[in-house]
């Protein structure tokens, strides 16, 4: 792999999480557009068979935007995320509104701050290994894992029949 050492490659990999995330982007819905407008019961919605709600994916992403941040901030895997557990959350109770606009709140701001330790990072650091990735691959695997999401929250949006507002 080629060493990445020019502060273009941080402003680069920026560009591509805000895109995967609240950017306009050439590749269409990004993760945050792709929630604009759900009420709490189409969040909540799964399909048959048990596949994961809308809500279940956002705070799944808020969640792995968390576990990244630490990964390069060398806090390592363990912490205390907003919500408790890891990976996959249960829907909160009651899952109203207020608690649909808490976890969208969770997810933007932990976007923020991974954003931050992205854009304060040295490039010569984005070959360093930090387990079996570098931290440019654990960078642009986060914006991917968005992107990913959005996807899959555009089928589940469409298979439930919702209305966009």
């Amino acid at each position: 792999m080629k060493t990445i050492k020019t502060t273009e490659s941080i402003a680069v990999l920026l560009d591509l999480i805000d895109e995967a995330y609240d950017r306009r982007a050439w590749h269409g819905p990004n993760l945050r557009g792709a929630i604009r407008g759900l009420r709490p019961a189409e969040a909540a919605w799964r399909p048959d068979g048990g596949a994961n709600s809308i809500w279940r994916i956002v705070l799944h992403c808020a969640y792995w935007k968390y576990a990244v941040r630490r990964r390069l901030t060398g806090e390592g895997k363990r912490g205390s995320f907003a919500r408790k557990g890891s990976n996959w959350f249960p829907l909160p109770e009651p899952a109203d509104a207020r608690a649909w606009k808490a976890d969208v709140a969770l997810l933007d701001e932990e976007h923020r701050v991974l954003r931050e330790v992205v854009a304060a990072a040295p490039a010569a650091r984005l070959s360093d290994r930090i387990g079996a990735h570098t931290v440019a691959r654990l960078i642009y695997g986060i914006a991917a894992h968005d992107i990913y999401h959005a996807g899959q929250i555009r089928l589940l949006i469409r298979l439930s029949g919702a209305k966009r507002r």
